[in-house]
């Protein structure tokens, strides 16, 4: 008898492993996308898998629904160990309903997050859905609203990842959206308010899915994508790799990797700043050379060139890294890259991952479009991220630091722990040209050769300001130090960081210009 009932249990698991079917899944393969269950299979560490709700079904019998029942109801949901540290995934199911969210589906979900956040571990979405089941009207909407509200709830609480592997439309776009990294398959996903078609009825604009909403455009336009992928494969595994730089959750710090010291001298960096102030170059030479070898997880590469931001590790220890990139716009914050920049800080304070700033910043970028666009409440932004964190925080300046973006990028004045200065760099209120052509106006003016004067009054200037001396002077700058005994420098300054303790005034919460 029992043998029977046994029977009868894994028939009905089997059929909830096989979703829609057959058909429906080698139609999915067609398209060069996984399933859910071949996801979250590939995603978690092998034999780790536990899932949950494996037979719930709909409750909808409007439609003909009563004749159309799956098990699982479009969504797997499960536990696992990805590097052996517990998380909750999710992967929404396209061969069922589409992936379709019901009210049930949305229940399986809720349920998920309720665990992890009760459990302090990280929550994975796989995003692969046509939208709210339309079959149940405002049942759907209600599950939408019942999971924004547990990813706000949970947001800098544990950390959650969404992974967007089909079409991402409507409504369901905010969720994503409330997470704390996005990452998008290249030609096989999509995330928009409003399609293709409804833009052409609204607009007349004619576009694509892809130029829409696509992975490419999100990730340098518009900034929603933290990471793209080529295929499903090559997501899950950037999901993996950045799951081992981000800690269980807001009370826990990301595990140390062993290291081993060795000579920590890099020579080559001092050959790395130009001679000429006005001559680019690649920051991410200096990460590179500052990082432990193959630590350097950049994130949001394609958005804002002009900062750099992204994970490493020194020492075996997990850091965030945001850096000015003197090869786009000379390195000038903008008003994208104060938003990617200051995103990057909270994201960073959140889950307690201490910050190297490395700073050549000429100021903030002038013109009607920036003015008009907002620099003034984006670049605050900035300033208000850093000055808000409690993690440490370290500055590196290894060229121009002037004006107010010398303040914004990490200062000593807006908390700091340690500050450092190569000796090429250049603290002032703006560069040597332009403050010579105003201080010196009517002697320029008035001289035989103006030309003549004002290199020779751009020179006085530099010889008296473009340095880090008056800075070291007044101790806003902790130590001036040779290029190559900065990676040395970072280690000890770090490590004697680990039992930082600063805490916030008491409040309810900042009001950060938003």
């Amino acid at each position: 008898m029992m043998q029977k009932k046994i029977d009868e249990l894994r028939d009905k698991l089997r059929l909830s492993a096989q979703g829609g079917g057959s058909k429906r899944i080698d139609s999915q393969h067609a398209k060069g996308k996984l399933t859910a269950r071949e996801r979250v299979e590939l995603l978690l560490d092998p034999g780790s898998m536990e899932e949950l709700g494996a037979l719930v079904t709909h409750r909808t019998s409007d439609f003909g629904m009563n004749e159309q029942v799956f098990y699982g109801d479009g969504v797997l949901t499960a536990y696992g160990t990805v590097h052996q540290r517990l998380v909750y995934v999710f992967a929404q199911d396209f061969t069922v309903f589409g992936g379709s969210l019901s009210e049930t589906h949305a229940e399986k979900i809720c349920r998920l997050m309720d665990l992890a956040m009760r459990n302090g571990a990280p929550l994975i979405g796989l995003n692969d859905s046509g939208g709210a089941r339309i079959q149940e009207g405002v049942r759907s909407l209600g599950g939408y609203a019942d999971i924004f509200y547990r990813n706000v709830r949970a947001s800098g609480v544990i950390p959650q990842i969404s992974a967007v592997m089909g079409p991402c439309a409507g409504g369901a776009v905010y969720s994503p959206a409330i997470t704390d990294f996005i990452l998008m398959v290249e030609h096989s996903s999509y995330m928009f308010v409003t399609g293709p078609n409804v833009v052409k009825t609204v607009t007349n604009e004619e576009i694509s899915s892809e130029d829409l909403g696509g992975a490419h455009a999100h990730a340098s336009k518009s900034g929603v994508a933290q990471l793209t992928s080529a295929n499903d494969v090559e997501c899950i595994a950037q999901i993996k790799k950045l799951i081992a730089y981000l800690p269980q959750n807001c009370e826990e710090s990301v595990p140390d990797l062993e290291y081993e010291a060795a000579d920590e001298r890099r020579p080559g960096l001092a050959d790395l700043i130009p001679v000429s102030p006005n001559q680019p170059y690649d920051m991410k030479e200096i990460i590179l050379s500052l990082v432990d070898a193959e630590s350097f997880f950049e994130i949001h590469e394609e958005y804002a060139g002009n900062i750099i931001v992204g994970f490493a590790r020194i020492a075996g220890r997990c850091i965030g890294v945001i850096a000015n990139q003197p090869m786009v716009l000379a390195g000038c914050l903008d008003v994208n890259a104060s938003k990617k920049g200051a995103r990057f800080v909270r994201t960073c304070d959140c889950f307690n991952i201490p910050m190297l700033v490395i700073e050549d910043v000429p100021g903030f970028l002038p013109g009607s479009d920036q003015e008009w666009n907002g620099i003034i409440t984006n670049g605050a932004k900035l300033l208000y991220a850093f000055s808000e964190a409690t993690v440490p925080r370290i500055c590196l300046i290894t060229r121009k630091a002037y004006g107010g973006a010398y303040d914004v990028m990490n200062s000593k004045h807006i908390g700091s722990d340690f500050n450092y200065a190569w000796p090429s760099a250049e603290i002032a209120v703006m560069g040597a040209r332009g403050a010579s052509e105003i201080i010196f106006k009517k002697e320029i003016e008035s001289a035989n050769d103006p030309a003549a004067a004002l290199l020779e009054k751009e020179r006085e200037y530099a010889d008296k300001f473009a340095n880090p001396y008056h800075a070291a002077a007044r101790g806003f700058i902790d130590e001036v130090i040779e290029p190559s005994q900065t990676r040395f420098k970072l280690i000890r300054a770090f490590a004697s960081l680990v039992n930082k303790v600063d805490q916030l005034p008491r409040k309810k919460h900042g009001n950060i210009p938003l």
